[in-house]
């Protein structure tokens, strides 16, 4: 077992107004299982990238070992390449044999080391890069959300492999994925950085109980303070009224006082000014005490949504549907499939990838007026077949047998996984999506965005803000249904849980593609499996 050793770590990126970290230190031990977390924009990949060696920085990390980063960076032509070459390419001193013994725990056959990297889905060339990394000996593990785009099957198999190994650092912002993969946590606060033993639901458990204690202590010292300036103010008051009587004094009205009673009277406002400074100095003792509080509570704000109702109950409907994207395809993408979709319901659609979840959506989208892209509603074209299709979208795939109905007039906000197209300022978005900026600007304010976030450009923004970006678009809209497509990879814990609250308290009419299991329960959505 070895450690590695941070002190006084301070980082800023050239050109920003702020430090991400601050004159940090801790040490972590290269044998645990770490759970990185912290809200977006915190600095979890940026730390990642500090034991890398990748940014330059003030102080020092100490480490005998060699880390190893996931994702790999993959370039364009990998994909013409079989697997097996790209693994070369990436590790050239790979060891195959133990390859082969990993990919065995990953429930990935052998074969799919001879296909070429680009037929593989996303599962299969995750389960393939982890069987890599953790065939290398001696290599500590940076492994930053691997559950993206991951099905539920892909990310059961991926937590029971994690759950097995030991020595990595992984980020995710799924619960139960790192309930069962860590047994320590590195957490980043806003103002400190935290490392405890146990894995999330135990460190929430304990983060919940220190907010109660400090929001209590927060509301007594609150109430002490105010004790003490009222104290203090009155006997402030008393101390003045006497010092004023020391010199002078009007012998008929005071005629029990005489010329010797003056020191006693000084000795005596003396006293109450000494009173009034011991208040005085508590007071500012119990201020200190109570800036210590609240630095690091994460206030989750409320959301708020204005959905739409629809005149009819029904909204989507699907009667026998069959996909797929050529009309000389031999086999469509599924058969079968039927489900109705009624206002105020939240249905999450789930299955392995490929099995044709989004497919779904295009074919949701190709009948209304929304941009597949960008999720802007607009004006629609008639194709031939009178079929409404939305301007800009991809080709949308056929229907080969059953229906899809989706009815006319109907108002849809749509949420990509892709985020590639958010280019130029937050203004600029606003403007083209046709929202309120102010309205914007206060959503992503209630997501933990800084207010020096919107001067900079959105290229500049980590995935998981960029996502917030149309999440928050799309909670300006008023629609009568909410499409949202993967909405949560890369979205972090705290933010996840804003949108449960939101849509337990809103019931908006949903369409989901997520594999988040305990945000699916926790908002009470219907399933359907493909």
């Amino acid at each position: 077992m070895a450690q590695i050793s941070i002190n006084h770590v301070t980082f800023c990126y050239e050109g920003s107004y702020d430090n991400i970290f601050e004159d940090v230190s801790f040490q972590i031990d290269t044998d645990w299982r770490l759970g990185l977390i912290g809200r977006n924009g915190r600095g979890k990949t940026t730390f990642l990238r500090l034991l890398l060696g990748e940014l330059e920085y003030e102080g020092s990390i100490k480490t005998n070992i060699v880390f190893d980063y996931f994702p790999y960076r993959l370039r364009a032509e990998y994909d013409l390449q079989n697997a097996v070459d790209v693994l070369y390419e990436l590790s050239p001193e790979c060891e195959l044999w133990r390859v082969l013994c990993e990919l065995e725990q990953v429930k990935l056959d052998a074969e799919v080391l001879y296909r070429p990297f680009g037929q593989l889905s996303k599962g299969e060339q995750t389960k393939l890069m982890l069987a890599l990394l953790f065939s290398q000996e001696n290599h500590f593990l940076l492994i930053d959300e691997p559950t993206n785009h991951l099905d539920i099957q892909a990310r059961e198999v991926v937590r029971d492999y994690l759950s097995r190994k030991c020595g990595f650092i992984l980020v995710s912002h799924d619960r139960r994925f790192l309930d069962a993969c860590v047994d320590h946590v590195l957490v980043i606060n806003k103002n400190s950085i935290e490392v405890e033993r146990g894995n999330f639901s135990s460190w929430w458990e304990n983060k919940e109980k220190r907010d109660a204690f400090e929001l209590a202590e927060n509301e007594k010292l609150k109430k002490e303070i105010g004790r003490l300036q009222a104290a203090a103010r009155r006997t402030g008051l008393w101390a003045d009224k006497v010092e004023a009587t020391k010199i002078g004094f009007d012998p008929v009205k005071e005629h029990d006082r005489f010329l010797n009673t003056r020191s006693y009277i000084g000795m005596k406002s003396k006293r109450m000014q000494q009173r009034r400074k011991s208040l005085e100095r508590r007071q500012e003792n119990a201020i200190e005490e109570k800036s210590r509080l609240l630095k690091n509570i994460e206030t989750a704000e409320n959301l708020k949504l204005k959905p739409l109702h629809y005149h009819k109950s029904v909204l989507i409907e699907a009667r026998e549907l069959a996909l797929c994207y050529s009309a000389e395809s031999e086999k469509p993408l599924f058969e079968g499939v039927r489900f109705r979709l009624e206002d105020g319901q939240c249905l999450a659609i789930q299955g392995r990838n490929g099995a044709g979840k989004s497919s779904i959506v295009r074919a949701i989208l190709a009948q209304t007026a929304v941009d597949k892209e960008t999720g802007i509603n607009i004006p629609y074209e008639l194709s031939d077949g009178d079929t409404p299709c939305a301007a800009g979208t991809e080709e949308a795939p056929q229907i080969t047998s059953g229906e899809l109905r989706v009815p006319a007039g109907l108002i849809v906000s749509y949420v990509s996984q892709d985020t590639s197209f958010l280019q130029g300022s937050i203004r600029e978005y606003a403007e083209k999506r046709k929202i309120s900026e102010p309205l914007l600007f206060a959503l992503l304010r209630k997501l933990d965005f800084e207010r020096v976030q919107f001067e900079k450009p959105m290229e500049s923004y980590s995935e998981g803000q960029k996502k917030k970006v149309l999440l928050a678009g799309s909670l300006c809209e008023q629609a009568h249904l909410y499409i949202w497509d993967e909405p949560l990879n890369f979205i972090d814990v705290f933010s996840r849980m804003q949108l449960e609250t939101l849509i337990k308290a809103y019931r908006p009419t949903m369409l989901l593609i997520e594999h988040d299991e305990a945000f699916i329960q926790e908002i009470g959505a219907e399933v359907l499996r493909l």
